[in-house]
This record gives structure tokens, sequence and C-alpha cells, in this order.
């Protein structure tokens, strides 16, 4: 999920020049972005132990009412800690704002894994922009470092941001978001604390060496997480500045997996002008976790 606006219109224009670069050039070019992906993920596999042991409630004393609700509702007493996980998801991508909400959305398919402490994920995506040629997409968050890039056949570049203050609290905004996901990672201890707001929200914020971001989540009346906003979430701009922007994602479809609630649906906005326009609506059609032991290993 880009946090720049506006890219996938130039892209499109892009399509034909890479298929004419040949069979040979589209190959290698896809190695070597799989190489890259690779080298990530095999980084973001290498982190720091986390919480170890499995969960007990009565941590959750002191917790904000609808955080405890929410806990209780989306975990089991006993159960192992998240480790990481695998998701594999599908949906629609758009990269042009304003006009038609209805135009420029481009299916997508996606890898990303992650890890509950340190936080990290690797999004490796494929939006297809014809029968032939995908723009591919990879979004990073791995020990602290940020990174994004986006490109034509995985060959011609689209969108690409350097590690940065404002891309680093972007990325790990994301994750705070996505933590949904593996729930575990959101007790407090894990690295992530709650502050009341009223019955139905509460503020998550999250903490990684220097970076500290923050999220209002909203939940259901069953006790689900329903919704999370940011009044800004950095988002580069055709300069590739970074402007605080408000931004928000709601989620759908909650399921038990490994006997976890998760959402397995969820549709991503930035508000521009006081309007919401969505970017992305996905579904996770598998996700598959690791667990961590008593010392917090995998």
């Amino acid at each position: 999920m880009s946090r720049r606006g506006g890219w996938l219109g130039p892209s499109a224009a892009l399509v034909g020049a890479a298929a004419a670069g040949g069979a040979l050039a589209l190959a290698a070019g896809a190695r070597q972005w799989q190489r890259e992906s690779d080298r990530l993920v095999g980084e973001l596999g290498r982190g720091e132990p986390g919480l170890g042991g499995r969960l007990r409630f009565e941590g959750f004393a002191g917790l904000p009412p609808p955080v405890e609700r929410y806990l209780r509702l989306a975990l089991a007493e006993g159960q192992p800690l998240i480790a990481g996980a695998t998701v594999r998801q599908q949906g629609t991508f758009r990269g042009r704002e304003g006009g038609d909400p209805a135009a420029g959305w481009a299916p997508f398919t996606a890898v990303q894994r992650f890890t509950a402490s340190p936080p990290g994920f690797v999004w490796d995506a494929r939006i297809r922009m014809g029968p032939l040629v995908a723009v591919r997409v990879r979004d990073g968050y791995v020990h602290g470092r940020a990174s994004m890039r986006g490109a034509v056949a995985a060959l011609i570049p689209v969108v690409s941001a350097a590690d940065g203050p404002a891309l680093r609290a972007g990325a790990l905004q994301r994750w705070l978001a996505e933590a949904v996901w593996l729930p575990t990672a959101l007790l407090p201890g894990a690295g992530v604390s709650w502050s009341a707001v009223d019955d139905y929200h509460a503020l998550a914020t999250a903490t990684d060496g220097p970076t500290s971001v923050s999220l209002q989540f909203e939940f259901g009346p069953g006790g689900e997480i329903v919704a999370a906003r940011a009044p800004g979430r950095p988002r580069a701009g055709k300069d590739g500045r970074f402007t605080p922007t408000p931004w928000g994602g709601r989620y759908h479809g909650h399921e038990r997996h490994d006997g976890m609630l998760v959402p397995t649906e969820a549709e991503v906005f930035w508000v521009v002008n006081g309007r919401e326009e969505p970017y992305y609506r996905g579904r996770n059609e598998t996700i598959g976790y690791t667990f961590t032991n008593e010392e917090g290993l995998p």
C-alpha cells in the first residue's frame, strides 16, 4: 500500500514500453526483484526475542474497557504469542485520486510477511496494468528502516522513497494498523501502549527505537476492531516531499485463525480536501503464523 498518490496513471503509459523490452529483460527484472524481496524477508526474520510464555488475562488490568473487551474476544487464555505471520492477499488498488471514484482500480495479488517483535513487514505486490505487464510494488519496514519501491514489470521505476524519519513513521503506522492480523502484538507489554478515549475508541501507540506513532482504533458493539484512523500520516507528493495527511482504514469479515479472531478484508483511504479517497481494497486469502516459545524465540 503505497504512500504516494497518482503514480499508477503514469505507469499505465509505460506498459507498452515494458512489453517491448523483450522476454529476457522481463525475466531478468523479475529475478532481480525477487532476490531483493528475499533479502529483505531474510533480514526481517533475524529479529530479537519477543515476549515469551503464554497469554494470561490478568495482564489486562488497567486497559481501556474497549481494548480489554477486544482482547478477550480475539484471544484465548493460555495461547502462545505470535512471532510472525505470512499473509497472501488479493484485491484492487487505485493509484489515481479525484474524478470518478469507481475508476482507476486495478487488480492485485500480494504476499506480506510480518514480525511482531521488533515490528516489521515486507509487502510484495503485483498490480496488473494489462494482460502481459504488471507493476511490482514493495513496501518494507525492517529493523527500524523503511523502504518503498514500484516498477513497471520490475524494470521501469515509477516510485521510490529512501529511508528517513517520515517514511519510517508512515511504515510503522501501517504496521500498527495491520497488527489486527497478529493480535497478540497488540497486548500490553508487547510494544504497544493504550490510552482511553471512550466506550468505542482507544488510542494505540507503537514505539520502535526513535520512531513513535499512534492510531485511534474503533471497536464495534461486539468488541471487534472495525476501523483505525490517524489525523496525520506522512504522504509523499509528486515532488517527493512528505505531508501529514488524514488516513484510515476499515476492517470487515472477521474470522478465527488458529483460535484468534482477525479481520479478513480491509479498505484503506486518504482524506484529501475533506473527502475520503480509497486506494486499497483487499482480502487476506490465507494467513499462517509462527509462534514464540517460552524464551520469546520463534
